[in-house]
């Protein structure tokens, strides 16, 4: 079976996907990165490759904000930033999407697409608020499961506002109404309306929202996020059947259309066994002291960058 593998490897979730020729997502992986993206990604290659028998993985494409060094260490054919890749994969699925909200683990980005062309986008990545990982602490502050977080929101029966645009005040602000006695659901309601807030405040500032409007990435699963982004913007909001892997499918696509006839640079599921790690230093010889991040196969270092003069660059060749 000749494939296309995608490797989206962000700050929270590490998301791989294996596509056909005729570009169907036939196995994914979403799984948490949780601070190491190398075991992250060795643990995914392993379960999108089990039970599929004489795969080939023609190309391999990585994305997301690990995108370099997992693309060093799988012998990725394209390395791609966020947005191209998830509005490659959107409009796979949805031709003519103008709008795309991704609310990911830890960043928030907005993508305005006209004829399957960006021609627009924004990102939130100085502050975690809103995003998956905010999420998932005050589930787990409220003792609620995150995959119940939205069907609660459901149930509200009132209307109350959560400051959303710190989370240090969001926090504190769900702790004060739930000590004078505010119900739950209300309190949940309430974050995901200020977080959709949020979002249309400084993401989406100055930006058109026209439908059809997708809403991708892990928060996507949120139906209370969900509903609050429609009840605001007015119109529906199509949640794609794979929110969480989107930019993985994307990546997966371009490596496809990358390929063609040249072989691909993927180093093979053998790669699993093998031992990677990484070391940084700063370089002193300018003003600048760039922090240098040096990656190692064993003992042989395989790909070195940060440096903003290319001094320690190191030949495709070497890679």
């Amino acid at each position: 079976m000749k494939t296309y593998l995608g490797i989206d490897v962000g700050a929270i979730s590490t998301d791989i996907v294996l596509l056909n020729e005729e570009l169907e997502v036939i196995n994914w992986v979403y799984l948490r990165t949780e601070g190491n993206p190398i075991s992250a990604i060795k643990e995914g290659l392993i379960k999108v490759t089990t039970g599929l028998d004489e795969l080939e993985v023609k190309a391999v494409g990585t994305t997301g904000s690990a995108r370099r060094l997992v693309g060093v260490i799988v012998g990725a054919d394209v390395v791609k930033n966020e947005i191209i890749a998830h509005a490659v994969g959107v409009t796979q699925f949805y031709p003519e999407v103008k709008t795309v909200i991704e609310i990911g683990g830890q960043d928030s980005k907005l993508i305005i697409i006209r004829n399957k062309i960006v021609v627009d986008f924004a990102m939130n990545t100085v502050c975690a608020a809103g995003t998956g990982s905010f999420l998932d602490h005050q589930a787990g502050r409220l003792n609620i499961k995150i995959e119940e977080f939205g069907r609660l929101a459901l149930k509200s029966t009132q209307k109350i506002n959560i400051a959303g645009r710190c989370t240090v005040f969001a926090e504190s602000d769900m702790i004060h109404k739930a000590q004078i006695g505010v119900p739950t659901e209300d309190i949940i309601n309430g974050l995901c309306e200020a977080i959709v807030r949020n979002y249309l405040n400084n993401v989406g500032k100055g930006k058109q929202f026209l439908p059809p409007i997708v809403f991708q990435g892990g928060v996507a699963a949120n139906e209370g996020v969900r509903r609050a982004f429609e009840r605001e913007l007015g119109c529906e909001v199509i949640v794609p059947k794979y929110y969480n892997v989107m930019g993985a499918i994307g990546v997966a696509i371009l490596a496809k259309e990358h390929i063609q006839e040249k072989g691909s640079k993927f180093r093979g599921i053998k790669l699993v066994e093998e031992n990677f790690s990484t070391s940084c230093f700063n370089c002193e010889d300018c003003p600048n002291r760039c922090e240098v991040v040096e990656v190692y196969k064993e003992e042989e270092i395989i790909d070195r960058y940060g440096d903003r003069c290319g001094k320690w660059e190191m030949e495709e060749e070497g890679r």
